[in-house]
């Protein structure tokens, strides 16, 4: 089976090239996201009520904190502290993040709501996704639309998965 028919895309079809929005404020940026929904990573297994806040410095990086319950809505905290550093003329849509050195990870805003209340953040390679909101939930004729840019966009959904955010 070739990658064009598990997408759902044809023999002929080609996936198009992952592209960022156009522009960030990353002042705008900053602050609290709700993990909404996200393609499961290994260090996410169990992950309940999972949030990433972003803090700019005064250096221009951002100081990125990811928590989360562990096992249940109100298991063991788990936390994680590391950076993301701007890539140069990408208009502040692609970024690095480091949570341990050397490694880095590619972070690219792919979708971004103009009043900043959603964001949805992927890889080039489209292996990773995590659908990010201002707040636990999101509505769900808004998120309906993502899914729908992510399928144009080559995204397997059937990856995807809700993540837990109904906290105390």
């Amino acid at each position: 089976m070739s990658i064009f028919s598990f997408l759902g895309l044809g023999a002929h079809a080609q996936v198009p090239e992952l592209k960022t929005v156009p522009f960030v404020d990353v002042q705008r940026y900053a602050g609290k996201w709700y993990d909404v929904a996200s393609f499961p990573q290994r260090f996410q297994k169990g992950c309940h009520c999972t949030t990433a806040e972003y803090t700019l410095t005064e250096k221009g990086y951002l100081i990125v904190e990811n928590r989360c319950n562990r096992d249940a809505i109100n298991g063991k905290q788990s936390y994680i502290k590391g950076k993301a550093f701007v890539q140069p003329n990408t208009g502040n849509a692609q970024l690095w993040v480091q949570f341990f050195f050397p490694f880095r990870a590619k972070y690219w805003i792919i979708d971004l709501a103009p009043d900043y209340s959603y964001a949805v953040v992927s890889h080039p390679s489209r292996k990773y996704l995590w659908i990010l909101s201002r707040t636990p939930k999101i509505e769900e004729s808004v998120y309906q639309g993502i899914l729908t840019r992510l399928k144009q966009n080559g995204f397997d959904l059937t990856l995807l998965q809700r993540t837990p955010q109904n906290c105390q």
